[in-house]
């Protein structure tokens, strides 16, 4: 069993409805969507494209999933994500843009965001003690003779090689893309979710994720509301 704390608007929320509709399952619900209209891309095509980013269900990254060390529990990450979030002020992005990076898409913020970025150092220093270390199975699926040396010290010692000053916000909404793939999904992914971003964005809870055996689905646990020391709602 593996957890991650990801940001995630609310489940009613306009972008997240949309989001989930595109990538073909509901990470609160755990149910599967279905697009509706998709323009001339074909259904088998889109969920071959969405099938990576659907497994871990629409979000950006705070914590990479992580298993916990030995002798602690589902209680004890609960506890550490609602204390976390007791810590954190609520903020807004304030434009979220549809962007390639690298070979896939995802929706980034139009401008950098302080605010994002000090959430996720806070998350990943907040989680770190609750982390068990990477197996070497684990360090070779990241490729480490890819990464540069900062990253490869940030994946043995954060279990992710994208934390801190490597650090992006980004909420994927596709696999690995060849460039005219990336041109045909791109209109109409902006079609699908221009209302949803047309207002900013809060950023007013993180949610815990949990992947309960390997290779399934990820789910919302529970979410927990920025500033308040409460125990959070279980999705």
């Amino acid at each position: 069993m593996r957890y991650a704390l990801y940001f995630t608007p609310h489940r009613d929320h306009p972008l997240t409805v949309a989001a989930a509709a595109w990538l073909g399952r509901d990470a609160f619900s755990g149910e599967e969507t279905q697009l509706a209209d998709i323009g001339d891309l074909a259904a088998a095509d889109l969920s071959r494209w969405t099938a990576e980013p659907r497994r871990y269900g629409f979000h950006a990254t705070l914590v990479a999933p992580f298993r916990l060390k030995a002798g602690l529990a589902q209680e004890d990450v609960l506890r550490a994500a609602a204390s976390l979030a007791g810590r954190c002020a609520p903020f807004a992005i304030p434009r979220l843009e549809i962007a390639r990076l690298e070979n896939f898409l995802a929706l980034v913020p139009a401008q950098a965001n302080a605010d994002v970025e000090a959430l996720a150092d806070a998350a990943v220093d907040h989680l770190q003690p609750l982390r068990a270390p990477l197996s070497e199975c684990e360090i070779a699926r990241r490729n480490p003779a890819r990464l540069s040396a900062r990253q490869r010290t940030y994946l043995e010692r954060h279990g992710y090689p994208y934390v801190k000053e490597e650090f992006r916000f980004h909420m994927t909404l596709s696999g690995p893309l060849a460039p005219a793939e990336a041109g045909r999904i791109e209109p109409v992914l902006k079609a699908l979710l221009a209302p949803a971003l047309a207002s900013p964005v809060a950023v007013d809870s993180v949610s815990l994720f949990v992947e309960p055996a390997p290779g399934a689905p990820f789910t919302v646990l529970a979410t927990h509301r920025l500033g308040s020391a409460g125990a959070g709602k279980h999705a």
